[in-house]
């Protein structure tokens, strides 16, 4: 600076100015234009060019190696520490974004027509003590083939859930009306289940809607039929059986009986 400000006083102001706003904290600011060759060529004989363009590098550089999450969050874990050697592709660590988090869950195909972006998902934990609503976000186009399910994210904001918590999810797939669901075991040659009338086992012909792993939702019952709740070993239409209402009815009868026998 003191050589510039002999041979060039008239750039000595914008190179100070140029110092004095340097901030170490930023990236280095361009520098200043020099008023003609003379001075272009003093500046580069003393290397302030190759020393910028060397700075400027280095912060290029250095930018590569620096990541940036798009989001506000929390380092929940870190797999390395200042001065390690990173390869590529190695995991340096975990940062989550607090608030909002991601559920997947795999949905039948035979749902994927009912599926909507959009549509609002009923969450809860464990216990059933807490209720959360989500939103579905996403779902994938394929389905897999092992499982024949659709994978499907739904997206929660709630402070107090914790990222590994586990919830079960309720989506409205389709309604149904004038339908019950029912164990599978029930069933009897796959569109028919036994109904209790006069005293005796009866095969009603249903229309099954929907299959689950172990309960199917089924049509075609009038309002008000008896069904038994589980299966009977070697039920067979016409079989005689009671009732717990008649069952318990028939012991209270019993005992009045014997009591008034008694006496």
């Amino acid at each position: 600076m003191p050589d510039l400000r002999l041979d060039y006083p008239s750039s000595y102001a914008q190179w100070q100015s140029y110092l004095d706003s340097w901030d170490m904290n930023t990236t280095t600011p361009a520098l200043p234009q020099p008023i003609d060759d003379k001075e272009k060529y003093f500046i580069t004989g003393r290397n302030i060019y190759t020393t910028y363009y060397n700075i400027k590098n280095l912060e290029s550089r250095l930018g590569k190696y620096r990541i940036r999450a798009p989001f506000n969050g929390v380092l929940t874990e870190a797999m390395v520490t200042e001065g390690t050697l990173i390869r590529s592709g190695q995991q340096l660590g975990e940062f989550i974004q607090t608030g909002t988090y991601e559920l997947q869950v795999a949905i039948s195909s035979e749902f994927a027509g009912f599926l909507k972006v959009g549509e609002s998902v009923e969450l809860k934990n464990i216990s059933d003590a807490k209720v959360y609503t989500g939103k579905v976000s996403r779902i994938n186009g394929k389905v897999d083939q092992a499982s024949q399910t659709i994978t499907t994210v739904i997206e929660v904001k709630d402070d107090n859930l914790k990222e590994g918590m586990y919830l079960t999810a309720n989506l409205d797939a389709q309604k149904i009306e004038n339908a019950i669901e029912i164990n599978r075991s029930l069933l009897q040659n796959e569109n028919q289940l036994f109904a209790v009338e006069d005293g005796k086992l009866i095969l009603k012909t249903i229309q099954p809607v929907h299959f689950s792993d172990k309960k199917v939702v089924v049509k075609g019952l009038e309002n008000g039929t008896v069904i038994i709740a589980q299966s009977v070993p070697g039920a067979y239409e016409g079989m005689i059986v009671k009732t717990e209402e008649q069952a318990a009815q028939e012991k209270a009868n019993q005992t009045e009986t014997d009591q008034s026998a008694i006496k």
